[in-house]
């Protein structure tokens, strides 16, 4: 921008500049700041259990497992809390298989209280026969972040799956823990239920 003789542009952006400035401080003092009200709940687990897999290639045969899960939901005030569950199954010996699940959970269960969840989504097996197709869990939630879990998943390719599992989930157990705060406490939860 080329700046005449005068300066007249270099005055014009000063005072555009000044303008802003000014109103955003005024928009500051006078708008109050609120409260923000952005709470998630949320699932970060890990654990292990046996499976029984079957397939085209694989006769029916037990194997050690392990899950690895995390996901997010809607916040935990509601009775009800719905959300999404990205899941990394191991069976050992043979391969992983990769979930992503619908997740329908009690606030219990999301507070680290006892309650329930259930899983439901698409699957895909990366080894073996490659097999695509659908599973569920059925979660039930204890104190500490402890969950047990039993799993049984129907793909292509004649898979079969069912699975015991149980773990810990660190989400429950720390940040959305409102369980045994006389042992150890949670002095900031994520989620604070009217007294």
């Amino acid at each position: 921008m080329s700046i005449n003789r005068n300066g007249r542009p270099a005055r014009v952006a000063r005072l555009w500049l000044s303008a802003c400035l000014g109103l955003s401080g005024a928009c500051a003092v006078v708008l109050p700041a609120r409260v923000a009200r952005a709470d998630v709940s949320s699932w970060a687990f890990v654990g292990g259990g046996v499976s029984r897999l079957q397939q085209n290639t694989l006769p029916a045969t037990t194997v050690p497992a392990m899950r690895l899960e995390i996901g997010l939901g809607t916040p935990p005030t509601n009775p009800i809390v719905f959300g999404g569950v990205f899941s990394l199954d191991p069976y050992f010996g043979h391969g992983s298989d990769l979930s992503l699940l619908l997740r329908t959970a009690s606030r219990g269960y999301v507070t680290g209280n006892f309650g329930l969840a259930l899983d439901l989504g698409p699957y895909e097996r990366f080894w073996g026969d490659k097999s695509v197709g659908g599973e569920g869990t059925l979660w039930f939630g204890a104190p500490w972040g402890i969950c047990l879990g039993v799993n049984a998943g129907i793909g292509s390719e004649n898979a079969r799956e069912f699975s015991g599992i149980i773990g810990l989930d660190f989400a429950r157990l720390t940040v959305y823990r409102t369980s045994g705060t006389n042992w150890f406490i949670n002095p900031y939860p994520a989620y604070r239920p009217k007294d």
